[in-house]
């Protein structure tokens, strides 16, 4: 097998449209499969759940799971969490003129579809960290948990019967765990 070509990040963004997603890791292009219906409805709460809070508050930006976030260059790595946020405080003077985000989100939520493989998972969770993402939220919808990693060593778990907080990144935050997995999100 060939060795698969470097690419940069306008390389990624110039590529033709062929149905699929991909996310750059060190210059190295990775198809991002789709996801089902199941994995879709926690994203999208979790997307309005934070994004009900965040606008609320004027927190800062909430952006969807197309979003794109220039993380490394030469090579580049362009990685695109299911759910991200930037703080306010963090946001530039105006808006930046390049496609892909530059830089990490303070927080970024990835939610676990049935095929995605640990090694993968704990790989995106390392790359968000190091690239200066504070925290990581892995949200696994089969065993109704969410996961933050602050650092590789400071972890906690929650499980549908305890509540998330936003603590110092998102202030005031405070959601129950099962809500993020039921049918209807009602407030």
């Amino acid at each position: 097998m060939a060795p698969q070509a470097i690419l940069s990040a306008q390389q990624l963004l110039e590529l033709p449209s062929d149905g699929q997603r991909y996310e750059l890791v060190a210059g190295e292009l990775r198809v991002m499969s789709p996801s089902g219906w199941r994995h879709g409805k926690v994203v999208g709460t979790m997307h309005g759940l934070l994004w009900q809070h965040v606008s609320g508050h004027h927190l800062g930006l909430v952006f969807g799971a197309e979003t794109g976030f220039l993380l490394a260059r030469d090579p580049d790595t362009v990685r695109a969490p299911d759910v991200a946020f930037v703080d306010a405080r963090n946001l530039p003077g105006r808006e930046p003129s390049e496609a892909y985000w530059p830089g990490a989100p303070d927080l970024a939520v990835e939610v676990l579809s049935p095929h995605d493989r640990a090694d993968d998972v704990d790989e995106k969770i390392r790359a968000w960290l190091a690239a200066g993402t504070r925290s990581v939220w892995v949200v696994d919808p089969q065993l109704r948990t969410l996961t933050e990693y602050r650092s590789t060593g400071d972890v906690t778990v929650y499980t549908a019967g305890q509540r998330v907080d936003g603590g110092e990144l998102l202030p005031g935050f405070s959601c129950p765990v099962a809500r993020i997995f039921t049918e209807h999100a009602s407030p």
